[in-house]
């Protein structure tokens, strides 16, 4: 019989609690609209988060005013990088001449409002001032749910090292933090366990389904949708998936739903809205989430791989339409004996959402 779940968590030492302190610290400060200050490099980047940040205070009335952007966001904007030796990858730093107000500087930064607002500019691209600071704070501005967007400005009280991202979403600070049995209508013999870190005050939960024993269990990583799972929203096939999942871990011996706290591919829910603006305006999903200068996919496996980790699940035979999640389970060690389709009807709501997947990336995600 497989063994039991595991109490204790691997060690996470002094320094990297440190560090995912202090990442925790600059996500809350960006969420409530103030200047964080990224270091890299023996030098400060201090930063003015666009979507929270009161953008009327720090804004010049002459010279310029510098913005970091995303690479895909500058690409929307017809923004090539003017710097050949550059990573295409890098955020992008840009000029705008003041006077500038905070509503031109939001309509540069948020797609959704692209239509209403078609004229930009004139900008130019800068020399990024601390690539290794910007890319740093990109990532935080995901983990906080926010646009990837931030004004330079001279001072920040709240700081944080650039490699303090990586830190925070270190998955191996990962433990169980509750368990309780919770009969389900998929199976009266289910088993809830809570999944909690130090720094990142997210929760995901694992329901264990079914009996124990020796098999490979049928395992479902499902990324939390609100919209779909409880709202019950035609425009994504979430929900049906998720119901779909826990009916067939009750046909089987055992199984496993991962319900990961990852809204929108990793990007938020606030972010995952904008996404469907944009597709009410005509863009499929990946466009939507590359417009709002995200990955098309943002989702973190390691979380999935870890909390296998911690219920002793090496193997699984894993309920997915999407190979990348095959590849990123066995990327983080997790042995995948078998990709089992889950197979929704389309509606007229989200037939061109999945469609447009399909045409993208030959599967749905």
């Amino acid at each position: 019989m497989n063994a039991a779940p595991l109490d204790g968590a691997r060690k996470v030492d002094g320094a990297d609690k440190a560090a995912a302190r202090r990442a925790a610290r600059a996500i809350d400060a960006l969420r409530r609209g103030w200047p964080v200050g990224v270091e890299a490099d023996g030098s400060r980047l201090n930063l003015l988060p666009v979507e929270t940040g009161d953008l009327e205070a720090p804004l010049p009335t002459s010279g310029t005013i510098s913005l970091i952007i995303s690479a895909s966001r500058a690409a929307t904007l017809k923004l090539l990088n003017q710097f050949a030796a550059a990573d295409p990858n890098l955020p992008i730093q840009i000029s705008l001449p003041a006077p500038v107000t905070a509503a031109e500087i939001i309509a540069i930064v948020d797609p959704v409002l692209d239509m209403q607002y078609p004229m930009k500019g004139p900008f130019r691209s800068e020399t990024l001032t601390n690539a290794p600071a910007a890319t740093a704070a990109m990532e935080l501005a995901r983990h906080g749910g926010l646009l990837p967007a931030f004004v330079i400005v001279d001072s920040a009280e709240d700081i944080v090292e650039a490699e303090d991202a990586a830190a925070y979403a270190d998955s191996a600070a990962l433990t169980i933090s509750a368990h309780a049995r919770l009969p389900v209508a998929a199976n009266s013999e289910a088993h809830i366990y809570g999944f909690r870190s130090d720094a990142d005050a997210t929760d995901h939960i694992a329901l264990v389904i079914g009996k124990r024993d020796s098999s490979t269990p049928v395992v479902r990583l499902h990324s939390e949708c609100l919209t779909g799972d409880v709202l019950g929203s035609l425009k994504c096939d979430c929900g049906p998936q998720l119901h779909a999942a826990l009916h067939q871990m009750g046909e089987a011996t055992w199984g496993v739903l991962l319900y990961l706290r990852q809204e929108g591919r990793g990007i938020g829910l606030i972010n995952k809205l904008r996404a469907y603006a944009l597709q009410d305006q005509g863009f499929d999903t990946v466009d939507a989430n590359q417009r709002l200068g995200f990955a098309i996919d943002a989702r973190d496996f390691s979380i999935a791989a870890r909390m296998l980790e911690l219920l002793n699940v090496p193997k699984v035979k894993l309920m997915t339409n999407n190979p990348e999640k095959v590849e990123g389970l066995e990327a983080c060690g997790v042995t995948v004996e078998e990709r089992l389709p889950v197979k929704i009807a389309a509606n007229p709501h989200n037939e061109f959402y999945l469609d447009t997947k399909r045409d993208r990336t030959g599967h749905k995600l």
